[in-house]
């Protein structure tokens, strides 16, 4: 009975999105109040109506309801709790009853938090989410429906993917969708503002924290798959450039040239076209994300489906929304027309620089990912694009960006000199030089990306602190006083280069040793004696593992015992890898057991990862820098109270 109300309270959602998508678009064209004030309601009945569904489709997981064909295939009795739960969206219809769900909590949260907004700006933008809610609902009905009974149901469930039963993905996905979207969110505002035909500084400011929260969703989202794939799949790497894993790169990219792009709208009203541009590509490069994931046109172990039929619908979804805001995009570009004027040397041009290399990169990524589909169906050539590609022809942009990400953060606005934008960031420069010079010289292999890295992590870090101590008149008691905006903006920049600083000390510093390794033997990896002391069998509770006891010292002292397993999910029949780590600050220690070998012994994989950790913690602190940035109060109270009292009207849209 509850799976029933869930699959109606879904068909009811879709039948207020419906509604909330053409009146309050008629009450704005006509100016009609009481049409227009229907969104709010209507926004927050969707998303009551799609929560209480997906609390139903939730409570068949939890209470193994094996009458329901999604329960079966992805659940099983002795699966723990927590997986029960991720199984809800680890899999392809309940991934999207969870999209849906976030893009009407977004829609809701417009709703409820937009007071201050411009009647019409508000109805239009609830009205564009709207329409998004209907392709994606009806998408969910009728190719996707979660609510599907058996007519004989089993006894128990054919399990969850074993790869999916672990803490780090089963948080992974809500992030990655909080972020996928949430960028819906932008573009909604910028197709408001092309049927209104304005764009100004308020709208920037409205279009911004929605972005902000976007870009920091995503970021967790990315930052947790890659830790999940670096100790669950036993590879030792971080990033695969994966279709996938590429698919949440691209928005990501976007949305950061976004978000620094709405800021010279905010502040100078210049660039506004191209930042209504930038908001249809990053939710643009969300749905083609969306499609890549359950396609199945390009081969991925992140994929949810293998269905063309599905992926046609998706692509259909991604043709109507973006080919109809670019459509609109192309009648009003003479509408947004830029008013502020600046140098060649100023902080716009930086922002202009910024924009450029993070849009160009987001595109040799795009080419990278579907270039092998291209070439298969135009030239009948099966290619594979990997990590070289893709290491060697982004790799440029992202040196380049962190290079002037400082000296155009700290740049005024309109006109600016080099030499005295640099002057704060002296001190950052020298010790960058010194501590890449000292990293050279002590460096064994003579590897130039150690010290690049060095140099560029460095500089970024003590950039933003310069920035700051520049901000606050070179005094302590006024850092305190600065806006959160501005400590935000800095500690995303330092994370920015504490991730550049990881990445480039393990891919140069980066042990590996691949052996047979006998029980009670001892080997020597970078200094450490790795000893295989007992290899067991040990039940799980819905697995067999293979665990390995093995014991690591240095100099002769106990520093770690790690048990890595290889596991057997009996239900799904599928071995998974269990990596086994020593995390610490400046290393970890990864231990991988592999196959009993004909001769005796085992495989065991042993690699010592420097600076690994810096990766993920630089990760946490751009996110931490995001919502820092969306506690300032000047993101909380009402872009429209300025212009108000000065009686602009309700149809004004406010400035800041």
């Amino acid at each position: 009975m509850i799976a029933e109300l869930g699959h109606f309270t879904l068909i009811l959602a879709m039948a207020i999105a419906a509604l909330q998508a053409v009146i309050p678009l008629i009450g704005a064209q006509k100016g009609w109040r009481g049409w227009m004030a229907m969104a709010t309601p209507a926004a927050t009945a969707q998303f009551l109506c799609l929560g209480f569904s997906f609390a139903a489709l939730t409570y068949a997981f939890v209470t193994s309801d094996f009458s329901l064909r999604l329960v079966v295939l992805n659940s099983h009795t002795l699966k723990p709790l927590l997986y029960k739960v991720a199984g809800v969206w680890g899999n392809h219809e309940g991934s999207m009853l969870l999209w849906v769900l976030i893009l009407s909590g977004f829609g809701a949260s417009a709703a409820w938090f937009g007071a201050g907004l411009p009647p019409r700006l508000k109805a239009r933008v609830l009205s564009v989410q709207a329409m998004i809610g209907v392709a994606f609902l009806g998408f969910i009905i009728f190719t996707s429906n979660p609510f599907l009974r058996l007519a004989e149901p089993p006894f128990n469930g054919e399990d969850l993917n074993p790869l999916l039963q672990d803490p780090g993905l089963a948080f992974h996905p809500p992030f990655l969708y909080l972020g996928y979207v949430g960028l819906s969110m932008a573009f909604s505002f910028a197709v408001a503002a092309l049927i209104e035909g304005r764009v100004d500084a308020a709208w920037a400011r409205w279009v911004r924290p929605w972005t902000l929260a976007a870009w920091m969703f995503l970021t967790i989202g990315i930052a947790l798959g890659s830790w999940w794939a670096y100790y669950e799949l036993g590879w030792g790497g971080f990033w695969f450039w994966d279709p996938v894993e590429n698919a949440s790169f691209m928005p990501w990219l976007i949305a950061t040239a976004l978000l620094h792009s709405a800021i010279v709208v905010e502040k100078r009203e210049a660039l506004k076209a191209w930042t209504i541009l930038l908001a249809i590509l990053a939710f643009a490069f969300s749905l083609t994300g969306t499609f890549i994931v359950r396609s199945g046109v390009l081969t991925s172990v992140h994929a949810f489906a293998n269905d063309p039929a599905r992926g046609i619908f998706i692509l259909a979804i991604l043709a109507v929304f973006i080919g109809g805001a670019l459509t609109l995009y192309a009648f009003r570009a003479s509408a947004m027309e830029a008013r502020g004027v600046f140098g060649l040397v100023s902080r716009e041009s930086a922002l202009v620089l910024n924009n450029v290399l993070l849009a160009v990169a987001a595109f040799v990524v795009f080419v990278g990912t579907l270039w092998p589909l291209v070439a298969d169906l135009a030239f009948g050539r099966k290619l594979s694009v990997g990590a070289p590609f893709f290491n060697q022809a982004f790799t440029p942009f992202m040196v380049l960006l962190a290079v002037i990400l400082p000296l155009g953060a700290i740049m005024p606005w309109k006109r600016a000199r080099i030499g005295q934008s640099l002057r704060p960031l002296w001190g950052a420069l020298a010790l960058a030089l010194a501590l890449a010079a000292l990293t050279y010289v002590m460096q064994t292999g003579r590897s130039v990306l150690a010290p690049v890295g060095v140099v560029l992590g460095v500089w970024l870090i003590g950039g933003a602190l310069g920035e700051l101590w520049h901000r606050a008149g070179r005094r302590t008691v006024r850092l305190a006083r600065l806006p959160r905006a501005d400590w935000g903006k800095a500690l995303a920049h330092a994370g920015f280069g504490v991730s550049i600083l990881g990445i480039s000390l393990l891919t140069a510093w980066d042990v590996e040793d691949i052996r047979v390794a006998q029980l009670g033997e001892t080997f020597d990896v970078a200094g450490y004696d790795v000893t295989l002391a007992n290899v067991e069998r040990v039940d799980g509770p819905n697995y067999q593992s293979t665990m390995a006891t093995m014991r690591i010292s240095r100099n002769g002292r106990l520093v770690a015992v790690l048990h890595p397993e290889k596991r057997l999910y009996p239900v799904a029949r599928m071995p998974t890898t269990e990596a086994a780590i020593d995390n610490g600050v400046w290393r970890d220690l990864y231990l991988v057991i592999g196959d009993p070998q004909t001769g005796g012994g085992w495989a065991v994989r042993t690699y010592v990862k420097p600076f690994a950790n810096w990766i993920w913690a630089g990760a946490i602190i751009m996110a931490l820098g995001g919502a820092v940035s969306l506690t300032d109060r000047r993101f909380r109270v009402a872009a429209g109270a300025r212009k108000a009292r000065r009686g602009a009207g309700a149809a004004g849209i406010a400035a800041e």
